[in-house]
């Protein structure tokens, strides 16, 4: 499978099956939006999640947290600034979906995102990381109704990275998963709004 395939995936398949089969962690969030697909799929693509102010709290308090450094950063689309942090494409369908992963250490202050390509992802196992594939998706259900989802799987490549992960996610998962519950309603109310501005 050559970076950013584009995976001819049936109803009952997930796109992350190829590439984390049997996760440690697995989220996934959905909802549904009045507005098409490729639209939805667009004003998701475009969305600076740090727009949200609880977001920005958020990634604020891990910083403070973990002492991070405090990095200036230029206002930018979600799969831009995901890309930008290191996260390859391991695939894509045009307006539809996009699969994210990179190999991290998710405990350590600065994380660094190291893009692996969609070949290799599967077989990757150097020790003391944590491989993580995440999903953005735009299913259509009527011309004018639409699934937005997003699901992130996250395994340990060895036993001694799967117990650190594990008392990371432990208090982790209270600022990681709000994001979503906060960044998919907006995408909603702003792709509904730009498709009645449109009609």
């Amino acid at each position: 499978m050559s970076p950013g395939a584009d995976l001819s995936t049936g109803p009952s398949e997930n796109p992350l099956d190829a590439f984390i089969p049997r996760p440690d962690v697995r989220e996934r969030h959905e909802l549904l939006v009045d507005a098409p697909a490729a639209l939805v799929f667009a004003t998701a693509a475009d969305f600076d999640m740090r727009s949200i102010g609880l977001v920005r709290a958020i990634f604020g308090m891990r910083e403070r947290l973990l002492g991070a450094r405090q990095t200036s950063r230029e206002s930018q689309g979600l799969l831009a600034e995901m890309q930008s942090l290191g996260w390859a494409c391991l695939s894509r369908r045009e307006g539809e979906l996009f699969v994210g992963g990179a190999a991290c250490q998710p405990w350590l202050a600065d994380v660094v995102f190291e893009p692996i390509p969609a070949d290799r992802f599967a077989g990757y196992a150097e020790p003391d990381h944590v491989k993580i594939a995440w999903t953005l998706e735009s299913q259509a259900l009527t011309p004018a109704r639409t699934r937005l989802a997003t699901e992130t799987r996250a395994v340990a490549t060895d036993e001694a990275a799967r117990a650190r992960f594990r008392r990371y996610w432990r208090w982790a998962r209270f600022g990681i998963v709000p994001i979503r519950w906060l960044l998919l309603p907006a995408i909603r109310r702003r792709a509904e709004a730009r498709f009645r501005s449109a009609t």
